[in-house]
Protein backbone atom coordinates (compact mmCIF):
# COMPACT_ATOMS: atom_id res chain seq x y z
CA UNK A 1 0.00 0.00 0.00
CA UNK A 2 1.68 3.07 -1.05
CA UNK A 3 1.16 5.96 1.89
CA UNK A 4 0.14 9.34 0.06
CA UNK A 5 -0.10 12.21 2.95
CA UNK A 6 1.99 12.46 6.10
CA UNK A 7 0.59 15.00 8.92
CA UNK A 8 2.78 16.25 11.58
CA UNK A 9 0.99 15.08 15.16
CA UNK A 10 1.46 14.99 18.50
CA UNK A 11 1.66 11.33 19.64
CA UNK A 12 1.31 11.90 23.44
CA UNK A 13 1.93 13.76 25.99
CA UNK A 14 1.38 12.23 29.81
CA UNK A 15 3.10 11.64 33.43
CA UNK A 16 4.81 8.96 33.08
CA UNK A 17 3.74 6.18 35.74
CA UNK A 18 5.93 3.27 37.37
CA UNK A 19 4.33 0.65 34.89
CA UNK A 20 4.14 0.84 31.31
CA UNK A 21 1.72 2.66 29.64
CA UNK A 22 0.35 2.83 26.18
CA UNK A 23 1.24 6.80 24.82
CA UNK A 24 0.44 6.08 21.71
CA UNK A 25 -0.95 3.59 19.15
CA UNK A 26 -0.19 3.51 15.25
CA UNK A 27 -4.10 3.38 13.59
CA UNK A 28 -5.12 0.71 11.06
CA UNK A 29 -4.07 1.26 7.69
CA UNK A 30 -1.17 4.07 9.00
CA UNK A 31 2.40 4.42 9.47
CA UNK A 32 4.00 6.87 12.31
CA UNK A 33 7.82 8.72 12.02
CA UNK A 34 8.29 8.98 15.54
CA UNK A 35 10.86 12.26 15.53
CA UNK A 36 10.84 13.90 18.60
CA UNK A 37 10.75 13.17 22.66
CA UNK A 38 11.23 15.41 25.46
CA UNK A 39 10.78 13.65 28.83
CA UNK A 40 11.32 16.09 31.36
CA UNK A 41 12.35 15.08 35.21
CA UNK A 42 10.01 17.47 37.91
CA UNK A 43 11.42 16.17 40.08
CA UNK A 44 14.69 16.83 42.51
CA UNK A 45 16.06 13.28 42.44
CA UNK A 46 17.11 11.20 39.81
CA UNK A 47 14.53 9.04 38.06
CA UNK A 48 15.27 5.89 35.69
CA UNK A 49 13.34 6.14 32.03
CA UNK A 50 12.24 3.02 30.05
CA UNK A 51 10.76 3.64 26.33
CA UNK A 52 10.03 1.26 24.02
CA UNK A 53 8.41 0.66 20.47
CA UNK A 54 6.61 -2.54 20.47
CA UNK A 55 5.46 -4.04 18.19
CA UNK A 56 1.67 -5.50 17.78
CA UNK A 57 0.82 -8.10 19.91
CA UNK A 58 4.44 -7.60 21.70
CA UNK A 59 5.49 -7.10 25.13
CA UNK A 60 7.98 -3.77 26.42
CA UNK A 61 11.14 -5.06 27.63
CA UNK A 62 14.74 -4.75 26.38
CA UNK A 63 14.63 -6.50 22.77
CA UNK A 64 12.46 -2.93 21.79
CA UNK A 65 13.66 -0.36 23.72
CA UNK A 66 14.91 2.65 22.83
CA UNK A 67 15.82 4.34 26.49
CA UNK A 68 16.16 1.34 29.45
CA UNK A 69 16.70 2.46 32.48
CA UNK A 70 18.35 5.91 31.40
CA UNK A 71 19.01 7.80 34.23
CA UNK A 72 17.59 11.72 34.02
CA UNK A 73 19.31 13.76 37.20
CA UNK A 74 16.41 15.99 38.77
CA UNK A 75 15.16 18.97 37.35
CA UNK A 76 16.45 18.37 33.39
CA UNK A 77 14.86 17.71 30.16
CA UNK A 78 15.96 15.02 27.84
CA UNK A 79 15.26 15.81 24.10
CA UNK A 80 15.56 13.09 22.05
CA UNK A 81 15.51 13.49 17.99
CA UNK A 82 15.67 10.98 15.18
CA UNK A 83 13.64 8.36 12.89
CA UNK A 84 11.64 5.52 14.14
CA UNK A 85 9.43 3.91 11.57
CA UNK A 86 6.41 2.39 13.46
CA UNK A 87 4.58 -0.16 11.98
CA UNK A 88 0.24 -0.30 11.98
CA UNK A 89 -0.51 -1.47 15.77
CA UNK A 90 2.50 -0.77 17.19
CA UNK A 91 2.41 1.29 20.31
CA UNK A 92 4.83 3.51 22.22
CA UNK A 93 5.07 2.83 25.94
CA UNK A 94 6.88 4.48 28.57
CA UNK A 95 6.86 3.83 32.17
CA UNK A 96 9.82 5.63 35.41
CA UNK A 97 11.46 4.34 38.24
CA UNK A 98 9.63 7.01 40.13
CA UNK A 99 6.65 9.80 39.56
CA UNK A 100 7.83 13.02 38.72
CA UNK A 101 8.46 12.51 35.02
CA UNK A 102 6.67 13.65 31.56
CA UNK A 103 6.69 12.94 28.19
CA UNK A 104 6.09 14.74 24.91
CA UNK A 105 6.07 13.09 21.60
CA UNK A 106 5.68 14.10 18.36
CA UNK A 107 5.88 12.76 14.68
CA UNK A 108 3.62 11.99 11.65
CA UNK A 109 1.26 9.91 10.48
CA UNK A 110 1.50 8.15 6.86
CA UNK A 111 -2.04 7.46 5.28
Amino acid sequence: MPYQTITPVQLGQTAITTSYTTLYTVPASTRTYLKQMDICNTSASPIDIYVSIVPSAGTAGTANSLFYATQLTGNTTLSWTGTQIMNTASTLRVKASATGVTITASGGEAV
